[in-house]
């Protein structure tokens, strides 16, 4: 495109410093002997065509300028050309500078960018024709394989690495599987499996050039299997309406079962929680009454005990106050106030009655004095 600009404007100033020549040519033309004209009209020419060649040349050197100034956009490198051959060098995003007329450059975009492959077709197992409208590759190359890409592939490498591999491998894996699978069994697996053999082939051919994702557009089938496909799916939408009512019922029943099932446990655990207070509540009682029977028999035990030391103490007491002195004194005090004596043959049996009933000593030989008034003095009587 630079060349044929500079052509164009060669052509253009040409003509213009021709145009120039013959209108000044026409204008000092000498008439009738005026040699002074004719002197002055050679040298207005010679004039015109030193102001034609500079135009030309300042129009050569404003192309060269415009041919060799170029810019690379951001998320570009760009590559040259000379004669044909593909250089070495290689140039970033902004502006650079090549050799006029002799060099040319091409952007090559190393940012993630998306690939269409449209109208695909496709043969399945069965014989049955289908066609993807679009395909879409979206891949990224790497800035240090520039160099490498272009030189074995041109410029335009996805033509040949991406639209090409994408019939091969589509129709590959079409030839050994059904319409059944290819539309509705296997759909979900053919942009991974393209995506995999893409960057697998890569890899070895092509290494630099990644396969970001595949993403591949539900294919067109013949009008008559469609419709039947669609039918297949509306039975099933039914089946699975029908699956989804049957679940919902057993959902409904089973969440019944467990309301039904934690109402009774509910109530087991209230008996249960019952059965345990009123178990305490006896058990409560029963210590109750332990304690009350404990504390009556302390108090029982402590009074017994009482009486026993009382009783312990007025034995002692009256074995200290019972002396046989003051038996003796008790005896004779006894005998004293007796309206009745009885005796034996030992002193020491004799007893008396208030009663007035007579009483006998142990041996059954007691005499009764009848004079009511006579005192018995002892054993020395």
């Amino acid at each position: 495109m630079g060349r044929g600009y500079n052509v164009r404007a060669f052509e253009a100033a040409a003509a213009k410093a021709d145009a120039v020549t013959k209108a000044t040519t026409r204008k000092w033309r000498p008439q009738g002997g005026q040699e002074l004209r004719a002197e002055q009209a050679v040298t207005l020419s010679g004039m015109t065509q030193l102001g034609a060649i500079a135009a030309l040349a300042a129009s050569l050197v404003a192309a060269a300028l415009f041919s060799a100034i170029h810019k690379i956009e951001e998320g570009h490198i760009g590559v040259y050309y000379r004669g044909g051959a593909l250089l070495t060098s290689t140039s970033g995003p902004g502006f650079h500078l090549m050799l006029p007329f002799i060099t040319s450059f091409k952007s090559v975009q190393t940012t993630l960018q998306t690939d269409e492959v449209k109208n695909v077709p496709c043969g399945t197992s069965g014989g049955v024709m289908i066609y993807f409208d679009r395909i879409e590759v979206v891949n990224f190359l790497i800035q240090s394989a520039v160099y490498d890409i272009v030189k074995n592939f041109t410029a335009d490498y996805d033509k040949a690495l991406i639209f090409n591999k994408i019939h091969h491998e589509l129709n590959q894996f079409c030839s050994v599987h059904t319409l059944q699978e290819v539309y509705i069994e296997l759909f979900d697996q053919i942009d991974e499996n393209l995506k995999l053999a893409l960057q697998q082939d890569l890899t070895s051919m092509a290494p630099g050039l990644i396969i970001q994702a595949v993403r591949v557009t539900k294919p067109n089938i013949p009008e008559a299997i469609r419709r039947n496909y669609e039918l297949m799916e509306s039975e099933k939408t039914k089946l699975l309406i029908a699956a989804q009512k049957q679940k919902v019922v057993e959902k409904e029943a089973e969440t019944e079962r467990k309301k039904a099932l934690i109402e009774a446990e509910k109530i087991a655990q209230v008996a249960e929680i019952t059965y345990g207070q009123k178990v305490m509540e006896k058990e409560t009682e029963k210590r109750i009454s332990e304690i009350e029977d404990a504390a009556f028999l302390a108090r029982e035990k402590a009074k017994a005990d009482a009486e026993c030391y009382t009783a312990v103490k007025a034995a002692e007491a009256n074995k200290l106050k019972l002396t046989p002195e003051y038996l003796q004194l008790m005896k004779y005090k006894a005998i004293a106030s007796n309206s009745k004596i009885y005796f034996g043959k030992d002193i020491p049996n004799m007893f008396m009655d208030h009663a007035g009933t007579p009483a006998k000593s142990s041996e059954g030989s007691t005499e009764e004095l009848r004079d009511e008034n006579w005192l018995g003095a002892g054993p020395g009587l």
